[in-house]
């Protein structure tokens, strides 16, 4: 269900109706998401290799890469865009994935409130050398991303590139920048 865009309010807010300010955290459950919290289902990232879940510089949280992989190590849609996986089914992934990244942020911050925008979303789509339709499948992470941050918040700079594959036949990863207030 793609929800109507909200606009960003900053400092972890985002226009209900008029007049009215609801938190991301707030936003998260009005829409039903359900997060997995990596303090108790650890990042999966770790089992695909030497990495780190988040770094922060300053008021920047690198995420690594997110895949649309469930707590227990389900994988949903693995394929190739182009071949066995329609474009519903990646953005399907993808919205999964960004799931996943708020699982990252809330982790790394402990609030999806201390988010003050998306700076930018680098997506990677498997897919057959013939699909150019890849921006239609990082959408799916992308629009979750505006939905729960709002317009001005949660739309940041985006690229997407097709790929020939991804780790355990994921048909999508995304890597996220994020702006973050001070904690």
């Amino acid at each position: 269900m793609v929800l109507p865009a909200r606009t960003g309010l900053g400092n972890g807010a985002v226009s209900k109706e008029e007049g009215d300010v609801v938190s991301y955290e707030e936003r998260v459950e009005e829409m039903g998401l359900e997060i997995p919290d990596y303090s108790v289902t650890p990042y999966y990232g770790p089992s695909y290799g030497s990495m780190k879940a988040h770094h922060q510089v300053g008021s920047l949280l690198f995420l690594s890469g997110h895949v649309p992989e469930y707590p227990d190590g389900t994988i949903l849609h693995p394929g190739h865009l182009g071949a066995e996986v329609t474009i519903e089914q990646g953005y399907e992934a993808a919205r999964l994935a960004a799931i996943n990244c708020l699982a990252g942020i809330r982790y790394a911050l402990g609030s999806l409130d201390r988010v003050k925008a998306i700076v930018r979303s680098l997506n990677f789509v498997a897919c057959t050398p013939d699909f150019t339709d890849v921006h239609k499948v990082s959408s799916g992470a992308t629009d979750l991303l505006r939905d729960v941050f709002g317009d001005e918040a949660g739309v940041g700079g985006r690229a997407t590139i097709g790929v020939t594959s991804l780790a355990r036949n994921h048909c999508f990863e995304n890597w996220l920048t994020v702006e973050v207030e001070p904690g």
